[in-house]
């Protein structure tokens, strides 16, 4: 935890915040501050600052926080995303909130098992938790918006071609003929599939929708693995 999230009902007077629950216990674990110790804090949604401890018990902290930085730049990437096994999604959650992206869309394919989205990773709890660790570990405070599409073809067909409207559309697939840009010079679009790949009616669609097909190299990468590996490559 390299910042402390925090929250409106944390604040309790002026720029007074109490904590209790998982944060309190990592900063008594981990950090093991003092009355008077500074910690990085940031408010969610909003700046970064430092929280000075005025009271610290086994039952609360206390602190008077003080915010005037901003948050790191966010990727100009928007991210859409196969649904990966429910013990992954957390995973990939975790990263895409420490790497900057901020619109996630998690979309269904041939590939894609029906009982992954009944998942409890995939509800508004599950994906806010995965979320708020990236966050704490980035020393970032917008929280990414997550899209849960599970029909494909409305999506790719009413959805996409507005999304990608502006920004360089790729979509990772084995085999395809172009490698992957690297460098790019404009706001991206990035489709990556399941790890066997999307079918060929669902790229047919994509590539209908505007989206151009990418490789990697010839090794076939977890969604885990690819998707630090892409966003670094597009630098955005």
């Amino acid at each position: 935890m390299n910042l402390i999230l925090l929250y409106d009902d944390d604040f309790v007077a002026g720029n007074s915040v109490r904590l209790t629950g998982r944060r309190l216990k990592h900063i008594l674990e981990v950090h093991r501050p003092a009355v008077g110790d500074a910690l990085t804090v940031g408010r969610v949604d909003g700046l970064i600052g430092k929280g000075r401890i005025t009271v610290a018990t086994s039952v609360a902290m206390e602190m008077e926080v003080a915010l005037g930085e901003t948050p790191p730049a966010p990727r100009e990437v928007n991210l859409v995303l196969a649904l990966p096994r429910p013990k992954v999604v957390k995973r990939v959650l975790l990263a895409i909130a420490s790497l900057g992206v901020k619109r996630l869309y998690l979309i269904n394919g041939f590939r894609v098992e029906k009982s992954y989205w009944q998942s409890p990773v995939l509800s508004p709890g599950g994906i806010r938790e995965a979320l708020v660790l990236g966050l704490e570990q980035a020393r970032d405070t917008k929280l990414p918006e997550v899209v849960l599409r599970p029909l494909f073809k409305p999506f790719v067909e009413d959805e996409l071609p507005a999304l990608i409207r502006g920004t360089v559309a790729l979509v990772a697939h084995p085999g395809a003929a172009e490698s992957c840009p690297s460098a790019a010079v404009k706001p991206v679009t990035l489709v990556i599939g399941p790890e066997g790949g999307f079918i060929t009616y669902e790229m047919e669609k994509l590539v209908a929708a505007g989206c151009r097909p990418v490789q990697i190299g010839a090794r076939i990468l977890r969604v885990e693995t690819a998707i630090p590996f892409l966003l670094g490559r597009l630098g955005r």
